[in-house]
């Protein structure tokens, strides 16, 4: 009989679902425990159709993978618990973090009535992905200090009363706007009560994906940039001062101008801390 050594033993994962975000799209995006579980799952379910096939890529040769753009809750959640129960690990992948319209509540609200074991596995959202491109910080101090996540009313979701676009536009935070392409205009016009018409934006298409395109311009230009460029899925509007072109002067080199606002305090040599005592 063989034994095997601890370095020849292959790690398996136990029978549950593991629902996972894959991020904006692109594979290395995705945090090493997301790979890892994908690699080593039974079964993979993916959103075709808001997931690259790249994702699933590093799956096991002999795993099931199933793809559910074409399907409803009531056919997935059934399949995952019959998989489960069969002893086997189940991988739900979800575009972007998990946290943000991912439509996992009622998943798990199904998996905890079936007393399913399951397991939350965060991502990168879109957001994130788009700062990053655009080579911006969202929270500029002495410009904007706040971020708002949020979308416009649809056919999918009634978004509540007391968090409509044009009431959250009165803050004038760093404001990211999902799902919303197919209400641009409705968007725009409440967006535009609050924010100025020349407050920058980007429209960002398929972040992370072969597809990727990003667009930048004022508010006024939103409406305009996605019917120019046909966008209807798969686009982030991101509304926000901190988009301003940062300025070229003399501050800039010193540290003490930040796209257009101040410089924060937190590395600034007259603040001291517990870790950074005052020397002088």
């Amino acid at each position: 009989m063989t034994i095997n050594s601890p370095s020849s033993v292959v790690p398996s994962l136990s029978p549950a679902v593991y629902l996972v975000g894959a991020g904006p799209g692109d594979p290395e995006l995705m945090t090493v425990k997301a790979q890892r579980i994908i690699s080593l799952a039974d079964v993979v379910l993916y959103a075709d159709s808001l997931v690259p096939r790249e994702i699933v890529a590093g799956v096991r040769s002999d795993a099931e993978v199933i793809r559910t753009g074409n399907k409803t809750l009531e056919e997935i959640v059934p399949l995952m618990i019959d998989r489960v129960r069969s002893n086997l690990a189940v991988v739900r992948i979800h575009s972007g973090d998990l946290s943000l319209y991912s439509a996992i509540h009622e998943q798990i609200n199904a998996l905890v009535a079936a007393n399913i074991p399951f397991e939350l596995i965060p991502g990168i959202s879109a957001f994130q992905t788009a700062a990053a491109k655009l080579g911006v910080e969202l929270t500029v101090p002495g410009v904007v200090q706040s971020i708002i996540l949020t979308r416009i009313s649809g056919k999918a979701s009634n978004v509540p009363e007391l968090e409509e676009l044009s009431s959250l536009a009165a803050h004038q935070a760093s404001l990211c706007l999902y799902l919303s392409a197919s209400h641009v205009t409705a968007a725009q016009e409440k967006l535009l009560v609050h924010y100025p018409a020349d407050t920058p934006i980007a429209v960002c298409f398929c972040l992370g994906w072969a597809e990727e395109r990003i667009w930048r311009g004022t508010l006024a230009e939103m409406t305009e940039i996605t019917h120019r460029e046909k966008l209807t899925r798969n686009t982030l509007y991101l509304i926000s001062p901190a988009l301003k072109d940062r300025q070229a002067n003399q501050g800039v080199d010193r540290g003490e101008v930040n796209q257009g606002g101040e410089r924060s305090r937190l590395y600034h040599p007259e603040h001291n801390h517990i870790f950074r005592p005052r020397t002088h």
